[in-house]
This record gives C-alpha cells, sequence and structure tokens, in this order.
C-alpha cells in the first residue's frame, strides 16, 4: 500500500492491471469517464467535475485517493461511498483464485478494478477517475476516457516519475489518448511543450486553460470563493486558497467540452455543482475551515513544493493574532523547498504521522531549525493538535497539514 511503505508499493505498467480487468469482465469498457492527472489539484478538480455532472442530474462515480479516514471514500457513486459487503466480497473472490493472487497485484491495482467494476455494476453514467501517481503506467490507464485533464507539474516522486519538470510531464502527459480531448489547466515552458507536442502526435484536441483570462476572484465574509465574468455567471465555492483559482480556470475549460458530450450540463448545474462540491463529494481536506470560534482550525493537505508554493504565502497573510501550524511529513519528502516556505512568526508543533513512512518528529523539528521555525515535538498529530488547541486563543489561527497523513490523523482522532 503505497500510502504506508512508499515507492516499494508502486508497480508501473499496465498488464497485471489489465488480467485484473479481464477476471472481472473488463468493466472499464463499458464505463465513459473523465480521466484528471496532474501532481496538485487533481482531487479538487476531479471532485468538481463530478459534482457538476451530479448537479446535471447523470449517476456520477468518482475514484479518488488516498483516503483520508475510511478506504470507502475512495469510491463514490453521487457522494456515497461503495458499500462495506461490496468491497468484502470483492476482496473474497480474490483471495480465493489462485491464480490472481499469483499475479502479486498492489493495493491499487486491486482497489481501481473494484472501483471500476463497482462503477460498471451500479449503471454509472459517468465516472470521474483520478490518477493514483503518474500517468503513464499508473493502472488507471487501461480506459478510453471522453476527456483528460492535466493540472499541473510539480517536483513530486521523482524517483519514479523523473528528475526534470519536463520528465514528469511525459509520465503525466502519458494518459493522452489518439482523439480524445485533453485540458491542461496549467504549463510553462518545457512542460507546455512536452504537452502539445505529445497532444499532436496522438491527434488529441487539446486546450491550455492558462491562455483563458482568469476568472476574477473574490474571497467573501462567508468564506467562499466568488468567481464572477465566467460563461456560466457568478459561482461561488467552498474551495479556497490560492491555488483554487487555477483549478477553477482548468475545471471551466474541462466543463466546455463536457457540456458537449454530456447536454445536461448548464449554468444552474455548474452553480450547483461548484457551490456543493464538498457536501455532494465528501471532499475534505483542501483547505478545509473545521471550526472558526473561538479560534479558527484550518486544514490542509498540501504535500509537496508545488503546493506550498501556494500555501506558504496563504499561510503567512493570514489575519490571527498568533498562527499555531501543527505539521508533519512523510520521510520520502524534500522539505529543503517546503521549509523555507512556511512564516516564521508561526509556533510549531511537530508531529509524526501515523503511517509507516511518517518522519518523526524530532527529525522534522532538527530541519525545521534550519530556516528559524521552532517548537514542540509530539509523537502523534493527536498530543499536536491538542497543544496547538490549547494554546490557541480566540482570534488564532490553528493550521494542521503537511502531509495527507497529518490531516488524516487529526480528522480520525476528532
Amino acid at each position: 500500500m503505497f500510502q504506508n511503505t512508499g515507492a516499494h508499493a508502486y508497480k508501473p505498467g499496465l498488464s497485471t492491471t489489465l488480467r485484473l480487468a479481464e477476471a472481472w469482465g473488463n468493466p472499464q469498457d463499458c464505463l465513459r469517464t473523465v480521466h484528471v492527472a496532474g501532481t496538485n489539484g487533481k482531487g479538487s478538480t476531479a471532485h468538481t467535475i463530478a459534482s457538476v455532472l451530479q448537479a446535471a442530474g447523470y449517476r456520477t462515480g468518482l475514484y479518488t485517493s488516498p483516503h483520508l479516514v475510511d478506504f470507502r471514500e475512495r469510491i463514490r457513486v453521487d457522494g456515497v461511498p461503495v458499500d462495506e459487503e461490496y468491497v468484502c466480497s470483492f476482496v473474497e473472490k480474490f483471495i480465493a483464485d489462485d491464480s490472481l493472487r499469483a499475479l502479486q497485484p498492489s493495493f491499487f491495482e486491486l482497489t481501481t478494478i473494484m472501483a471500476l467494476r463497482y462503477f460498471a455494476d451500479c449503471k454509472v453514467d459517468v465516472a470521474v477517475i483520478e490518477v493514483g501517481l503518474g500517468g503513464r503506467l499508473d493502472c488507471t490507464n487501461i480506459i478510453n476516457p471522453e476527456l483528460c485533464v492535466i493540472t499541473n507539474i510539480s517536483m513530486d516522486h521523482t524517483a519514479l516519475l523523473g528528475n526534470t519538470p519536463e520528465e514528469i510531464a511525459a509520465e503525466k502527459a502519458g494518459i493522452i489518448k489518439p482523439g480524445t480531448p485533453v485540458v491542461f489547466s496549467e504549463a510553462e515552458g518545457g512542460v507546455r511543450k512536452v504537452f502539445e507536442e505529445t497532444a499532436i502526435e496522438k491527434g488529441a484536441p487539446y486546450v491550455f486553460a492558462c491562455d483563458s483570462p482568469m476568472p476574477h476572484l473574490r474571497l467573501g465574509d462567508d468564506g467562499l470563493m466568488h468567481y464572477s465574468g465566467t460563461r456560466w455567471g457568478d459561482i461561488d465555492s467552498p474551495l479556497t486558497g490560492d491555488c483554487q483559482r487555477y483549478n477553477t480556470r482548468g475545471i471551466l475549460a474541462a466543463l466546455d467540452i463536457l457540456e458537449q458530450k454530456f447536454t445536461g450540463i448548464n449554468a444552474e448545474a455548474v452553480r450547483k455543482g461548484f457551490a456543493e462540491v464538498c457536501s455532494s463529494t465528501g471532499l475534505a481536506g483542501r483547505w478545509s475551515v473545521m471550526q472558526t470560534e473561538p479560534f479558527r482550525i484550518i486544514c490542509d493537505t498540501g504535500h509537496n513544493p508545488g503546493a506550498w508554493d501556494y500555501l506558504g504565502p496563504t499561510l503567512s497573510a493570514i489575519e490571527a493574532d498568533t498562527l499555531h501550524v501543527v505539521i508533519g511529513f512523510v520521510n520520502d519528502k524534500d522539505l529543503s523547498h517546503i521549509l523555507p516556505s512556511l512564516p516564521a512568526n508561526a509556533h510549531y508543533y511537530f508531529a509524526t504521522p501515523s503511517v509507516n513512512r511518517g518522519r518523526d518528529a524530532s527529525e522534522t523539528a532538527v530541519a525545521a531549525k534550519e530556516y528559524g521555525l521552532s517548537g514542540g515535538c509530539y509523537a502523534t498529530v493527536k498530543e499536536a493538535a491538542r497543544a496547538a488547541c490549547e494554546n490557541a486563543k480566540a482570534g488564532d489561527t490553528v493550521f494542521i497539514g503537511g502531509s495527507t497523513f497529518v490531516v488524516a490523523d487529526y480528522l480520525s482522532s476528532k
């Protein structure tokens, strides 16, 4: 399981996935899908597109990863997690079949086929599928989508995907299919060149959403992002944080294409889908405001340099009497880009995520000290969050993040 053991759990290539798919009747062949890849923003993008499709009246599957609290979060139909009995039955069939077990599939390979089979059994009208890691060799790449979306490129999982943005872009661009439209949310320089050349080579119609004007944005007193000047009218979204305006531009470009394939998409569905994305799809952990009084608690799962290019300035700009930061990382993350972006005037609570590859809080504290960041060390996120909340006063903000698993530990402890 990648979220527990890291790169050791990653099995690149599609051969095992295709053999598993055959054993379950090749469910990918009877599904209409949207495929979403990218380093950051693919989760928010996938959830929002799914929410709009639901609002347009389509029975919609959604496959994302990782989960925060419950495995079943990964596989949803119209926002409802997969039945526990279905998961158990699927796994029992796998365990009982010696030929399938002999394939030694990864956790993600087996989970992907479970999701596709479930969507087919539920007779969804469309399924939004988020890439697990990379794209070209990711096991989700057995689908034949109606649309591909690639959000952006940042230096993450370099040991598996490449050591330059261009190399990583080439892996992400591996989801592009001949003749299938593709939207690029963000791309510049060499990354843009890789994307464009791949799309042309595949004969795939392509759109660079970053060439379109940015929707006018205002953060309201109600805590919502208010977008105006879109072709769908004014749009409100609970997904805040500077990165979301870039995601939104890509989503709007994607909807322009999907509208031609799913005619139920209209202005009302777009506005409803954006506004209700968290409640309709179960999205959590994207600059999620968990509490506002007597002090704010905010969670964000951003965990790589690209995410912290946005999160760092956002944290520094927070208007709070005191900023308390509960933070932890996994041990395969390069912190040399992340730690310098953290505000120096915050109070830090270094935590050890509960997954096997969680970086020990003391190691994080030593690394942080080089950048003038200091604070206490805690064996668990629960202890760190409790200490931060005990120290916080009215008017303060508590931020919890650094890793998906820090947020997961916090939500599990509530």
